[in-house]
């Protein structure tokens, strides 16, 4: 999802016009970066919270070529989500493997009659016409024997 679909949802569901609701959601997300950057943190209740924190220098591999590489340290933004998008997650998750379950049953039933049972033949194989020759073709033999020679 995008944030040109968060728009457009919010608008249909509040009956606002798109650009106003764009606006808005803009200046959400510009208030919580704001914060993020001057507060270093930001607690949405609900949904969750955003942390700055600093990432330690350390020593990595170029994947490339193998040789190490010094990484300075740096800030990294983390988010830990609310305990209400955990429960729905988890719930989401719960959905899924029951549903899994279920077509895992439908699997092990037996199959069905073959009368019942929808068969899809692999396409046939037509021969290709034969080359198209530029010489006339030989007369087709006559259906009468060959006259003793008068």
């Amino acid at each position: 999802m995008t944030k040109k679909d968060i728009v457009k949802a919010i608008s249909e569901q509040i009956g606002m016009t798109q650009l106003k609701t764009k606006e808005i959601v803009q200046k959400t997300f510009d208030a919580i970066i704001d914060t993020l950057v001057r507060e270093k943190r930001i607690e949405l209740r609900n949904f969750g919270v955003f942390e700055v924190k600093k990432r330690a220098a350390r020593k990595a591999r170029n994947p490339r070529t193998g040789t190490r590489v010094d990484v300075p340290e740096k800030y990294v933004v983390t988010f830990k989500p609310g305990k209400e998008m955990e429960e729905r997650v988890r719930q989401l998750e719960q959905r899924e493997a029951a549903e899994a379950a279920t077509a895992q049953t439908a699997e092990s039933q037996p199959a069905p009659a073959a009368a019942e049972t929808l068969q899809i033949q692999p396409p046939q194989q037509v021969p290709a016409p034969a080359p198209q020759s530029t010489e006339p073709s030989p007369a087709p033999p006559s259906q009468n024997p060959p006259s003793p020679g008068i």
